[in-house]
């Protein structure tokens, strides 16, 4: 379930400049003295344990099947892997534009169209995994996301706060209010007349309202990455800020939660038994089955994964926060541990390779089911991804599908 990359890239879909490898000038960057680019290995750790969480989602077993320590795994990965994929992609989003100043003049208008030819072909790409997959797949979100960034990328880092701070509040309610008032036939009438409807299970509707990762509500994830990509993540008090902002949007949301709704607050739908490995679609509220019953004013107050409350939003962007800040802190400050993580921060550098070929392999009856209650599985599938891209980087500068996209975008020169 999900949601929500490219060696300077995007989340899922990894993006446009060369794949860094740990090791490489551009990955290790200047011991001191000057901004490091050190924190990009950071962000590419960052992407690969996303890509793991999606794979424990999508292959694990269900929080049903699971306890103790497993349990606990489950439930962090379900939904905050997305998330984080999310908040990665609107980070991306500004290595293109242009990271801690925006591009301007011809090379903005070049970035710009990069931008918006990675979004048609992450929506077509999407649409066409729907076709097979269903709702799980976050690619043609990723898509819209992309498009709706687009006059976002000159504005600065406090700006894109404010942005994601105003998103986060006032979107949960808005799409219960559209969800509420979105009777059947309305619904029935706008799926005859869409197109992606047609061929696939994600619609127009799906993709802005009712679908696995609402654009009205998971646009929050992505301004926060473009904010985060807006600071300089490698300096110190910079590191210990979001630090603690991650730490208090956390406990605070989640603690709130269960403060004004109970014990149930941050239950996941998870823990009904069904797993997005057999491609289930949700029932949360505002990012879940498109036949979702009707959901209670009530349900605002909890902050479940999935849930799309506002509570879930601001907690889970703190998880975001201080995954990527650890990972930053890590990669820069341990040299010995980062030459130890390179075939791990490799899947983040072709991870929509990675993601896309998950879902390709697990079509072919490797991954176990929807009951299946062994580890094994997505084990596997995460020694896997680390063997092949550890290997494919030796060789190449992208991974497989990061350089198809990254030749699709070339037309993007030409823009004068």
């Amino acid at each position: 379930m999900t949601q929500i990359q490219p060696p300077q890239q995007t989340s899922v879909p990894q993006e446009h400049a060369p794949p860094r490898t740990a090791g490489s000038p551009e990955s290790i960057g200047k011991p001191s003295g000057g901004p490091s680019t050190g924190r990009l290995v950071g962000v590419d750790l960052a992407r690969a344990l996303a890509v793991f969480g999606m794979y424990i989602v999508h292959i694990g077993p269900p929080m049903s099947a699971t306890s103790g320590v497993g349990t606990w795994v489950r439930y962090l990965a379900d939904g905050h892997s997305s998330v984080l994929f999310a908040t990665l992609a609107g980070f991306s989003l500004m290595l293109i534009a242009g990271r801690r100043a925006p591009k301007t003049g011809l090379a903005g208008r070049q970035a710009r169209a990069r931008i918006a030819i990675r979004a048609v072909i992450l929506l077509a790409l999407g649409t066409v995994l729907a076709m097979e997959y269903g709702g799980v797949i976050i690619l043609g979100f990723y898509g819209v996301y992309f498009l709706l960034a687009l006059p976002l990328l000159r504005l600065s880092a406090k700006a894109l706060a404010i942005t994601a701070a105003a998103l986060a509040l006032v979107t949960p309610q808005l799409a219960f209010l559209l969800n509420a008032r979105l009777s059947e036939p309305v619904r029935q009438t706008i799926d005859a007349y869409d197109p992606l409807k047609k061929i696939s299970e994600v619609g127009v509707l799906d993709l802005l309202l009712t679908g696995f990762y609402p654009t009205i509500t998971w646009m929050s994830f992505v301004v926060v990455g473009m904010a985060l990509a807006r600071l300089d993540l490698s300096a110190v008090p910079v590191q210990r800020r979001l630090a603690a902002l991650g730490a208090a949007l956390t406990a605070g949301a989640y603690g709130l939660s269960l403060l004004l709704a109970g014990k149930d607050a941050l239950r996941s739908t998870a823990e009904d038994g069904k797993s997005s490995g057999a491609f289930e679609k949700a029932s949360s509220f505002g990012s879940g089955s498109f036949e979702a019953p009707r959901r209670t004013a009530s349900e605002l107050l909890t902050a479940g994964p999935h849930s799309g409350t506002t509570f879930d939003i601001i907690g889970s962007v703190g998880i975001a926060i201080l995954v990527i800040v650890g990972a930053t802190v890590l990669m820069d400050r341990a040299a010995r541990l980062r030459r130890l993580a390179k075939p791990v921060i490799a899947v983040g550098t072709m991870s929509l390779t990675a993601y896309v070929g998950h879902f390709l392999v697990q079509s072919l009856g490797v991954a176990g089911g929807e009951t299946q209650a062994s580890w094994i599985p997505v084990l596997t599938f995460i020694l896997g991804a680390i063997v092949f891209a550890a290997l494919w980087s030796r060789f190449f500068r992208r991974g497989p599908l990061e350089a198809l996209l990254n030749a699709a975008t070339r037309p993007a020169n030409h823009v004068r």
